[in-house]
């Protein structure tokens, strides 16, 4: 289940993606992975794969895109810590690109390109993310609610905050059920804000699970990072094959 890497039309350009797919038969439920800030790299195709060995179509793209095909920073330095302050000064532009209005047209066309597929099932798909990925998970979800049935977001940042347009404002509009595993102690969502985005959630009526994986630091999914974190990184596992079997198999 190697993925493969393929070529998504958008309205803002061609993203390039990894491609995971079952193998024979079919079809089956599509799910989009949204990568972290880092960027497609091995480890984002190793997790699209141990998604579509449990009979899922995974398209993990490339939300950086409009900056140019991966890899975009250099590898090398993210299992250094005194580098990734360097490494944010380079991503923050590509970041501050994935607006609202851009993480909904990218997200409508990975849609399609799924659809399109005679392996993919009909019917609305599914969203893993992670970090920036699953910011942009629900941003996804709020704008495409009858397209995009469940999103898992794990140790996701900047949920919550000041501005006018922040992502837990428009959870009112989500349809479908959303499961977050934040980080502890993360100074990119903090226990105020936590709190904050569960009582906005209660207040919408959204069905969802919200847990704090305790010990376990921001990024901590990613195995080619030091925050990785093994425990929890299972305990996110069981949490998203839960949260698709539950959505595809009810």
């Amino acid at each position: 289940m190697q993925p493969t890497t393929v070529d998504v039309p958008t309205p803002d350009g061609t993203a390039d993606a990894y491609l995971a797919t079952p193998g024979t038969g079919g079809p089956f439920p599509a799910v989009l992975l949204f990568m972290d800030a880092f960027g497609l790299r091995p480890r984002v195709a190793e997790m699209a794969a141990t998604i579509a060995e449990r009979g899922y179509v995974v398209l993990a793209p490339n939300l950086f895109h409009r900056a140019g095909r991966a890899p975009l920073i250099d590898l090398g330095a993210l299992a250094d810590d005194s580098r990734r302050a360097a490494l944010f000064e380079s991503i923050g532009p590509m970041m501050a690109a994935l607006t609202p209005d851009a993480v909904a047209r990218d997200t409508a066309a990975y849609l399609d390109f799924l659809a399109a597929r005679p392996d993919v099932a009909p019917g609305p798909a599914a969203i893993t993310g992670y970090c920036m990925g699953g910011t942009n998970a629900l941003r996804a979800i709020e704008a495409l609610p009858d397209r995009i049935a469940a999103v898992a977001a794990f140790h996701a940042g900047r949920v919550v905050t000041d501005a006018p347009d922040s992502p837990h404002l428009a959870v009112g509009a989500v349809t479908g059920e959303l499961y977050f595993g934040h980080a502890d102690a993360d100074p990119s969502m903090t226990a105020e804000q936590i709190a904050t985005l569960e009582k906005t959630l209660d207040a919408s009526g959204v069905t969802y699970r919200s847990e704090v994986y305790a010990g376990a630091r921001h990024g901590y999914t990613q195995s080619d990072t030091p925050m990785y974190d093994e425990q929890a990184t299972q305990r996110h596992w069981t949490a998203l094959f839960d949260l698709l079997d539950r959505t595809y198999r009810r």
